[in-house]
Order: structure tokens, then C-alpha cells, then sequence
């Protein structure tokens, strides 16, 4: 596995093209891997996220099977001048050195872009509908009903730190909602999506199926920016 960050050039009116649009960027990363074909449905899982930092700081991390090739993007929302002088844009690492670092007990910073949805109905008698988590409350319950399967635990805050609202237990963040509304090439409707960034603090509980979670995402909408966690050291 690999983990790989580019940082789009939002000066250039390429960038903005490609970031207007998940499916955009979708197309762009799965490009990167020349031995990947669109129609092949054994496809590996191929995961991405956009942070958006700053205005002038959005990064697009990306967890494969395989090592991508970026020069595409470079290209068309880098700065190529400055990759033709030796570096290639991005920076690709081998993932498995870190992933066998995740031993029961650590604890970690955690970043997740996700799409937290629930079935729910209008009517009686009709059937269940995919439902969008629209409030912070509801969007971290999401994330909490998911920890256990996923091999980790959110840390909780000291007593004197929690305040009175529903989360303030909880040393993690729900921020940065977007609702995505875009068409997807080939397809006559429109898709659309809602979607908020974790940010918080967890220990590792199961390593093996926290692995998963990184590899493998974790919720609906992954071709489309969701599902990808990545860690940090605390500090």
C-alpha cells in the first residue's frame, strides 16, 4: 500500500476546474494508475480526500495498492516549472511500515472525510431511504456507532474540559459540512452528498481492523472524496 499528497496550485484555473467537482478529481486519481482500467470491476480500492486548509492550501491525499503516478495533475494544477527542476510535484511513501506501528493501546491524532447517512422513512409503509446526518450531533453518534468494528476507541476529554453540550465528552470535532451537488459522467441524474471532516484523538483497539479502516475506507460515498482516515502522532 501507498499513501500519496499533492498540493493543487489553486492560483490556476485547472485547479479550480478539477476541485469544482468530486467526480473530476475522482477521474484524475484513478488516471494515475496506468494499469488500472475504468470498466475492470476487480478494480482495487483506490481512496482520496481533499484538505482544504487554506484558501492556498488544499492537499489531496490518496491510499493505493499501487504507486501513482501524478504528472497529469502536476501539469494541469501543480507547478510543473518547479517539478521539471527534480522533484515530481508529490510525494508518495510505502504505507506498510506505518501500518504495522498501529499496536493495541496507542493513541493517535485522526483525520476522516466522510458521508455519514441513515436509513430512515416518511411514511409508513414505504421503503427505508439513504437519509444524510445534517446536525453535528447526529454526524459524530455516526462516527461513535462505527468505533468498534473499526478497531479504535475516540478519546474522551478530562472531566473539567466537557461542557454541557452532546460530543463535548468526546475530544473530537465534527466541522467543514459541504453539501455536493454534481453530475457524473455517463449518468443522466445528479448526485448529491453531504459531507463533514473528523478531526479528533482515538486509541488503537484492533489493530487489524483499524488497518482495514485505513486501506479500505470507512462509510458510503468513497469514490467521491469519503471514507479516508489518516493518522498522526499526538503533537
Amino acid at each position: 500500500m501507498h499513501l500519496t499528497r499533492f498540493r493543487f496550485n489553486t492560483a490556476r484555473p485547472g485547479a479550480r476546474r478539477l476541485l469544482s467537482s468530486p467526480q473530476s478529481v475522482h477521474a484524475a486519481v484513478m488516471s494515475s494508475f496506468p494499469d488500472l482500467l475504468p470498466t475492470d470491476e476487480q478494480t482495487p480500492r483506490v481512496l482520496w480526500r481533499l484538505d482544504r486548509n487554506a484558501a492556498a492550501e488544499v492537499l489531496l491525499y490518496v491510499v493505493s495498492p499501487g504507486r501513482p503516478d501524478l504528472t497529469h495533475l502536476v501539469e494541469q494544477a501543480g507547478w510543473p516549472a518547479a517539478a521539471a527542476s527534480g522533484t515530481p510535484g508529490w510525494q508518495t511513501y510505502t504505507y506498510a511500515p506505518f501500518l504495522e506501528r498501529l499496536d493495541k493501546g496507542t493513541t493517535w491524532n485522526f483525520r476522516l472525510t466522510a458521508n455519514p447517512v441513515h436509513y430512515a422513512r416518511t411514511k409508513d409503509g414505504e421503503p427505508t431511504k439513504r437519509t444524510a446526518h445534517l446536525t453535528p450531533k447526529h454526524q459524530l453518534q455516526w462516527l461513535l456507532q462505527r468505533q468498534d468494528a473499526g478497531g479504535f476507541r475516540i478519546l474522551g476529554k478530562p472531566q473539567d474540559k466537557q461542557l454541557t453540550e452532546h460530543g463535548d465528552e468526546y475530544q473530537a470535532a465534527v466541522r467543514d459540512q459541504r453539501s455536493l451537488d454534481f453530475g457524473k459522467r455517463g449518468a443522466r441524474g445528479r448526485i448529491t452528498l453531504t459531507t463533514v471532516t473528523y478531526d479528533g484523538r482515538l486509541e488503537v483497539t484492533e489493530p487489524d481492523a483499524l488497518r482495514r479502516v485505513l486501506t479500505g475506507g470507512l462509510g458510503k460515498a468513497k469514490a467521491y472524496g469519503c471514507g479516508l482516515m489518516t493518522l498522526a502522532p499526538l503533537g
